[in-house]
């Protein structure tokens, strides 16, 4: 199993998939709980919920699974929520902080599978984004992920629809995050919140350099929005999903389109 796909497309949005996949070698699988084996922190059917929703986008889709090493978090380990209870590198508990392995990875371990898994993904991220921004001006990085809307041991209550993260915006220019405000907003029958508890993972915080024409936007979702239940089997929900894709391709297309501005701005300040 290759770590990571790559769907090229010529316009300026790139779709990073870090934790759809759930591939896991057999070696280490058979090393996790019986719970973990049911791979319950997935963000399951993340790349079928955006498939279709904007021509001429690029994806890059990790094919391994969390547990082997996560693809949206520092390679150095260092946490992205200080003084929070979140997961690490190669997580140890799950999202309700149970353990996952029945023997815990050491640290030259967790570095052979940051070479052949983390590495790889990041590096195609890394080269698509370039070739994105040289092709259009400008490059937009939508990181996709979901999530169960009530996980106590992560954050208190139930977790808003649309959590959007662009760290404080630092990540992206002014007026991408107010567009996906906007549009999440006024989505009827839906919740949303801006830098929440979600604030943008490593992905978003290490590729978004607005001055060098690369922005970064997280999209948080929570998993009733598009499943028939946040637990075992995680089945995916057509007719939820079909009311979901409306406001997502309205976000892709309304982020396209702001894609000449940006590069304009961008040039401006070279």
């Amino acid at each position: 199993m290759k770590p990571v796909d790559v769907i090229q497309g010529s316009g300026p949005l790139v779709l990073g998939m870090p934790h759809c996949g759930t591939h896991v070698p057999e070696d280490i699988f058979n090393r996790l709980t019986p719970l973990g084996q049911t791979l319950g922190d997935t963000d399951w059917h993340v790349d079928r919920l955006y498939a279709g929703l904007l021509d001429n986008v690029t994806i890059v889709r990790a094919n391994f699974h969390r547990y082997v090493i996560d693809a949206n978090r520092d390679p150095s380990g260092v946490s992205l929520y200080p003084g929070q209870n979140t997961t690490g590198l190669v997580p140890l508990t799950n999202f309700d902080g149970e353990p996952l392995w029945m023997n815990e990875p050491e640290e030259e371990e967790i570095e052979a599978r940051r070479k052949a898994w983390h590495e790889p993904y990041h590096a195609a991220l890394a080269g698509e984004l370039e070739r994105v921004r040289h092709l259009n001006g400008a490059a937009i990085l939508y990181d996709c992920h979901s999530i169960r809307s009530v996980i106590p041991f992560l954050f208190e209550g139930v977790l808003p629809d649309f959590n959007i993260g662009t760290n404080g915006g630092i990540t992206c220019a002014p007026q991408i995050e107010h567009a996906v405000t906007e549009i999440c907003g006024a989505a009827s029958g839906y919740t949303s919140i801006v830098n929440g508890r979600f604030k943008g993972g490593w992905t978003t915080r290490h590729y978004g350099r607005p001055e060098q024409g690369i922005h970064a936007i997280q999209m948080e979702l929570v998993q009733k929005t598009h499943l028939a239940t946040e637990a075992v089997p995680f089945d995916y929900d057509e007719e939820k999903a079909k009311r979901l894709r409306v406001h997502l391709a309205a976000i892709l297309e309304k982020l396209a389109g702001l894609a000449p501005t940006l590069s304009e701005n961008t040039g401006a300040n070279q």
